[in-house]
């Protein structure tokens, strides 16, 4: 998927969802089946950074509202500047920001001191900066060239005219945006409510960080790297319900109680197939279709994707490095639309191999990199960390990024095109 390709169409019908499919299909027929939430919250803006509108916001005034100076000077009419320069013409008044004009008289040759923002009377047609004007008392002597008309002053609504399209709807308010609606005025919005992810961690071997490890035991990573990651998204909220042990029957019971109260819910362990991978077998036993059941990728090919009831379902796998990208390519893009947002694609940047790796044709491969360079044309040069392992932590702790190794090719060589996906959540 590229930042600007839409997400495949070949997803508008699952076909056999049991046969391998390619990231990009997983991805699609994930957002396919993912609705974005119906009900919506009226939020004051000040709280609204990083939230999903759910209605078009139009401009109710102009911006700015009225003419106003752009320079700390001397506001001019044209008319008054006769012959060559310098002019020399009385101040008649002074105005500051919101202030109104003080001790003007109308239709004399005059000049009128003025200060940035300061609002411009009528037929008063150039702001002539102070650097080139000298106060004489009650004079100004103007020097250089002529002014042009509209010099220095900011017109009503050539920001923004009235009625104009501030924003839309499916578009995440960035603090830029957010100053762009409060100058307009706009003091509260229409916004969706955050979505609802329920969190499940599945597998005997796990314990929390903190606590004794009996032998065979693990500490559970995906929990925190996916809570991490989850909490960046200012228009989510995480339900997280902890680690099941491999037990049928308990972990049915939080899949139902987490599928009837949130929107998507995420599992990590469980969907190999084994004897010991209760999820896959639920999924089964239940007669829940999936839309994926493989993906031809590496880490993360025993990826399962569905409905739960109300909720979007991702099973994904218990390996760290395995769990991490999955969510990035594939579950990421559908929560996005379930948030309502219309930008739902991964952002890849454009990279350079600068590194030699053997991989399996036909499979797309994600692997952690880091940058290294530049090239000439100032594209990343991306080194590769690790040998691909799905369980490898430091790889991935190291790493500024990932990069796509597309699946036509058996061996990456350094100097070959990629693309590259940086460690930060848009």
């Amino acid at each position: 998927m590229s930042e600007t390709e839409p997400l495949s169409e070949e997803t508008c019908s699952a076909g056999d969802a049991s046969r391998p499919v390619s990231p990009d299909i997983a991805a699609a027929r994930a957002v396919a089946i993912a609705g974005a939430v119906a009900e919506t919250e009226t939020i004051d803006l000040v709280d609204a950074q990083g939230r999903v509108l759910a209605a078009d916001v139009i401009s109710p005034m102009a911006v700015p509202p009225f003419d106003n100076s752009a320079m700390d000077g001397y506001a001019v009419r044209l008319g008054d500047l006769t012959g060559d320069g310098p002019w020399t013409l009385p101040v008649a008044g002074r105005i500051a920001a919101g202030a109104s004009l003080q001790g003007s008289t109308p239709g004399e040759p005059q000049a009128l001191r003025i200060f940035t923002g300061a609002p411009v009377p009528d037929g008063f047609d150039a702001v002539v900066m102070q650097e080139r004007c000298k106060r004489d008392g009650d004079q100004v002597i103007i020097s250089g060239k002529r002014p042009r008309a509209g010099e220095n002053i900011r017109l009503a609504g050539e920001d923004v005219e009235r009625g104009a399209l501030l924003a839309s709807s499916g578009e995440a308010l960035s603090p830029q945006k957010l100053a762009l609606l409060a100058g307009a005025g706009v003091n509260s919005l229409s916004l969706f409510r955050k979505v609802r992810i329920g969190l499940i961690s599945t597998g005997s071997e796990l314990r929390e960080p903190g606590e004794t490890l009996a032998p065979g035991q693990i500490y559970n990573s995906n929990r925190v790297v996916l809570r991490a990651m989850l909490s960046r998204l200012t228009w989510a909220q995480v339900e997280d319900f902890g680690i099941v042990p491999d037990d049928r029957s308990l972990l049915e019971r939080t899949l139902n109680a987490a599928s009837s109260t949130c929107d998507v819910v995420v599992t990590t362990g469980g969907v190999s197939g084994g004897d010991e991978d209760h999820v896959a077998a639920i999924m089964r036993d239940e007669g829940t279709p999936l839309e994926v059941v493989k993906v031809a990728m590496r880490p993360g090919k025993p990826v399962k994707v569905g409905r739960l009831g109300q909720a979007v379902f991702f099973g994904l796998p218990g390996n760290p490095n395995a769990a991490l990208v999955t969510f990035r390519q594939i579950a990421l893009p559908a929560i996005r639309t379930v948030a309502g947002l219309r930008d739902v694609v991964p952002a890849w940047q454009p990279a350079v191999a600068g590194f030699e790796y053997g991989k399996k044709a036909g499979r797309t491969e994600f692997v952690p990199v880091r940058i290294a360079g530049r090239s000439e044309a100032g594209v990343p040069i991306v080194e590769m960390l690790g040998r691909g392992s799905s369980a490898n932590l430091s790889a991935m702790a190291a790493a500024d990024g990932i990069a796509l190794l597309p699946p036509e090719d058996e061996t990456i060589r350094p100097g070959m095109p990629l693309r590259y996906e940086a460690f930060r959540m848009p």
